[in-house]
């Protein structure tokens, strides 16, 4: 990922210092497990964990060399080590370190998205709570619907957010795998006690069964659980993309002091932020595809998703992070308008509350498909007429044969359409 969308403290898991600080504690945990099991003498151990280091520009010069990352790893390490190196490596394959090392760092950056969702989930609870009254208008296929509360849509958020947290949460558990196993997963030349102690020193679970690799259904898990938190965030910013818009003005990403919309129209105020999260869902997206390609490889293992998880559990990961801290950005500072919200919830001159009179008239004893017919036709003709409903009800003889002037009052009621928004913040326990 490039360093625009990169934030330190996700990025430096994905260093290779920190790569190889944890593929060398792999190899000296792996000789802790064979000393116990006198594979090692005790004191070759010891001084090999008092030796054992690596550098990372050799590292880099062997590999032009071998074309081979863990064997230049080794090669350096045993440098330093000298002729306890023999001991280095004893029965593993590249894998056993490559993929349990994978399964640290997966562990290390998910701790972080599950610190930022959690992060975002309070907001969004915050945020339901303060606008859980504050009325809008509610749109389906983008045009008036219904009215609603602005704290509704942080609610439904935070619902989403809170499942998409589960979701971090199983999937931090599932990928938090290692394997020593060796070639193809028989462990024939390293005992399954080794693989155990070695897990359990980096607070992985040992792969029930393993080829050469770690089978990579548990990466694309992962990668279509980011992918889905990834949606959720371009769908609540989208919502907010819609809610800048000069038409609409009901609420707006913050505008920093100093910021320019645009190098041509000093008056821009852009959703940015919004529209970059929007950007980079496809990103996620795109690479979860990857990672499903990926579960297909031959027999007991190949190399054709290595260079493309270089690749794709990076960026990933440092791109949703970003996401998230943006999207908390917003939300924490985000700017509402309430009085536009109530200037847009009467622009359709009350055809919002046509359900209502739809009701009332069956009440009174009509067919649907007759009162239906009855409240569009007064519906139409205020629409075409630019006329309130509420007149145009009153002009029609036939409609107000069944309707008195307190049946009316029920129909434009607002408090009707939000008698039930306790009980739906009921069920959500926020926080």
């Amino acid at each position: 990922m490039i360093a625009r969308y990169s934030l330190p403290k996700i990025s430096e898991i994905w260093q290779e210092e920190f790569k190889f600080k944890t593929m060398l504690d792999i190899e000296l945990f792996t000789l802790e497990a064979l000393c116990q099991q006198k594979r090692i003498p005790k004191d070759a151990l010891r001084r090999i964990k008092k030796k054992a280091k690596f550098n990372l520009v050799e590292i880099r010069k062997i590999e032009e060399k071998t074309q081979h990352d863990v064997v230049a790893f080794v090669s350096n390490v045993a440098q330093y080590i000298g002729s306890d190196a023999k001991y280095l490596h004893l029965g593993l394959t590249s894998s056993d370190v490559l993929d349990t090392a994978l399964g640290v760092q997966l562990k290390a950056v998910s701790e972080v998205l599950i610190d930022d969702l959690k992060v975002l989930l309070r907001l969004l609870g915050r945020n339901a709570k303060k606008y859980k009254d504050m009325v809008c208008i509610g749109r389906t296929h983008g045009v008036h619907a219904e009215p609603t509360t602005f704290g509704l849509k942080f609610a439904l958020w935070y619902d989403e957010t809170r499942r998409n947290l589960e979701r971090m949460v199983q999937a931090q558990e599932e990928v938090c795998l290692g394997k020593i196993s060796g070639a193809v997963g028989t462990f024939a030349n390293v005992d399954p006690s080794v693989e155990a102690y070695v897990c359990k020193k980096l607070g992985l679970k040992p792969a029930k069964i393993s080829t050469q690799i770690i089978q990579r259904d548990v990466y694309a898990q992962y990668m279509t659980t980011l992918a889905i938190i990834g949606a959720s965030l371009e769908k609540f910013a989208t919502e907010i993309r819609h809610l800048q818009k000069t038409e609409v003005l009901e609420a707006e990403e913050p505008f920093a002091k100093g910021q320019k919309g645009s190098s041509a129209m000093p008056h821009k105020r852009n959703p940015v932020i919004c529209e970059r999260i929007c950007g980079l869902s496809r990103l996620l997206r795109g690479n979860a595809m990857v990672a499903i390609e990926n579960v297909t490889l031959w027999h007991e293992r190949d190399i054709s998703h290595s260079s493309a998880e270089r690749v794709i559990l990076p960026d990933s990961t440092i791109a949703l992070d970003y996401m998230l801290n943006k999207f908390i950005q917003v939300i924490d500072g985000l700017i509402v308008y309430p009085d536009n919200m109530l200037k847009n919830m009467v622009r359709t001159r009350g055809l919002i509350f046509s359900q209502r009179a739809l009701l009332v008239l069956m009440e009174k004893g009509l067919a649907r498909s007759r009162a239906y017919d009855l409240v569009q036709r007064a519906a139409m003709a205020s629409w075409r007429q630019e006329v309130g409903f509420k007149d145009m009800l009153l002009k029609d003889k036939e409609i107000m044969r069944y309707l008195t002037s307190k049946d009316l009052d029920r129909i434009f009621d607002l408090d009707y359409y939000l008698r039930n928004v306790n009980k739906i913040f009921s069920r959500l326990s926020l926080k």
